[in-house]
């Protein structure tokens, strides 16, 4: 009896088991900490690497993409049917500083495997994540017997991820040509747990300023001239206090417009995830949640825009006591976004609100950082759908469907190449991103790579891009 196509992926997979676990840890003993410029020609090293890696498992281009900062890794393999889509693998190769001294349990950059878990720093983030696509197409072919991808298959894997993508919408304008596709798959993310695998459906933006308030040229006596002048402390306090309002919505003019209302079904969905806020709020080292009222914690912080405040301060900050009115005071605000919010125009009404709470005598200076702008894929997305099924054979599970609260590179391969971004990750809370000890459970990091194999026959079968 010949095997089927799922007996030949797990059949390929455990034969070549060994194999590529030797040249991920070869991998993970390359530091590419892009944070760190000692460790620059490490990135390299590391770029380089993937690239021969990639030329060794089939893909006729592979390239490293130098930027102003660290080279990034393109890739493609060409279907060969034209009606095929095509499909962008992103991910990233560089990782965070890690040292012995810093709590592992052993050399970092030394991968080590107890029990069913492999330790080492990039592991789940993102190293082991986006090598489980070399054997996942591998097993594809295996399986189904082309000698190509049933996609076009293209990988972007970027070099400075870790240090907050400065260069990385450049470089995919710059290459938007040859980067264009009809998918994007994002691997640098995560399940809800061990037992319940899901698919991202999207990220929240970011939007970041400084709010500087000068009122006299100096500190002064706040006895001589108290209560008779503006105090930009008080301005600050005040502007925070107006943030929001009693219902916890933020209270700028203009900051909802636009915003992609969650659906009943969304809600129902988030609902039946096993979330137990007593352990949340543990996590989250809180002794309450609170939120936007008339939404539940995972909807604020997965589907709801916020807005917080990270710090504020102003005048004598010293033991004991110093009677001035301070010449300025600072306020550090963040506003993470969701579908629906431009970018340009929530950092508008942010700023024609602030200036509007300063009163006479208070100057004010507003400055933002590059933001991030949200992405988010519909349920009913054709690709979305291949995806969950392709995870769901691999699981062998129903499989749920989250959003990340966070933020990341993902909106601008959205908005550049103008394709749906979705999210592939088997990577689990306990794994430690950023953490001493990082892992990778291998159980997971396998069904990781049946998921990729599955995939891209699912995706060449049940979707067809309209033509452009």
């Amino acid at each position: 009896m010949s095997q089927t196509p799922d007996s030949a992926v797990h059949a390929y997979i455990e034969r070549h088991r060994a194999a590529f676990l030797d040249d991920l840890a070869a991998w993970l003993r390359i530091p590419s900490v892009s944070a760190q410029p000692e460790h620059a020609p490490d990135v390299r090293r590391s770029a380089d690497w993937l690239a021969g890696k990639l030329t060794a498992t089939g893909f006729p281009v592979a390239e490293v993409w130098p930027t102003p900062g660290a080279p990034a890794v393109y890739a493609e393999w060409p279907s060969g049917d034209p009606e095929a889509p095509t499909v962008l693998v992103y991910g990233h190769h560089d990782v965070q500083p890690a040292a012995r001294e810093d709590g592992w349990d052993t050399d970092p950059f030394e991968p080590v495997v107890r029990g069913n878990r492999l330790h080492a720093r990039g592991a789940a983030d993102d190293k082991g994540q986006v090598f489980f696509h070399t054997l996942g197409v591998r097993a594809h072919l295996a399986a189904t017997g082309r000698t190509a991808p049933a996609v076009n298959l293209k990988l972007l894997i970027e070099g400075e991820e870790e240090s907050g993508s400065p260069n990385f919408r450049a470089l995919v304008e710059e290459h938007a040509d040859r980067l264009a596709a009809d998918a994007v798959i994002v691997s640098d993310t995560g399940m809800w747990s061990e037992d319940t695998p899901t698919v991202c459906t999207g990220m929240r933006g970011l939007a970041e300023c400084e709010i500087r308030l000068y009122g006299p040229d100096q500190d002064i006596h706040s006895g001589s001239f108290g209560g008779a002048v503006p105090n930009p402390a008080t301005a600050a306090a005040r502007l925070v206090a107006a943030l929001h309002d009693e219902h916890g919505r933020v209270a700028v003019p203009g900051f909802y417009d636009g915003v992609v209302e969650l659906t009943e079904r969304e809600r129902a969905l988030f609902a039946e995830l096993p979330f137990d806020e007593a352990e949340w709020l543990r996590t989250a080292k809180s002794h309450a949640a609170h939120g936007e009222a008339g939404y539940s914690t995972l909807e604020r912080i997965w589907a709801r825009p916020t807005a917080e405040v990270n710090g504020i301060g102003g005048g004598y900050q010293g033991a004991g006591s110093k009677t001035i009115i301070p010449s300025s005071a600072v306020v550090k605000l963040s506003f993470r976004l969701v579908a629906g919010q431009d970018l340009g125009a929530v950092e508008k009404a942010v700023q024609d609100w602030a200036e509007r709470q300063a009163p006479a005598g208070i100057r004010l200076e507003i400055d933002f950082s590059p933001g991030t702008r949200p992405c988010l894929t519909p349920l009913d997305h054709p690709a979305l759908q291949s995806v969950a099924r392709a995870m769901g054979r691999a699981f062998d599970k129903p499989v749920r469907f989250t959003r990340e609260g966070g933020s990341g590179p993902a909106a601008d391969l959205q908005e550049v190449l103008g394709a749906p971004v979705l999210f592939l990750g088997i990577s689990v809370p306990s794994d430690g991103w950023h953490a001493p000890n990082e892992k990778v459970e291998l159980d997971l990091l396998f069904k990781g790579v049946e998921t990729s194999a599955h995939l891209w026959s699912d995706l060449a079968e049940n979707w067809r891009p309209a033509p452009c």
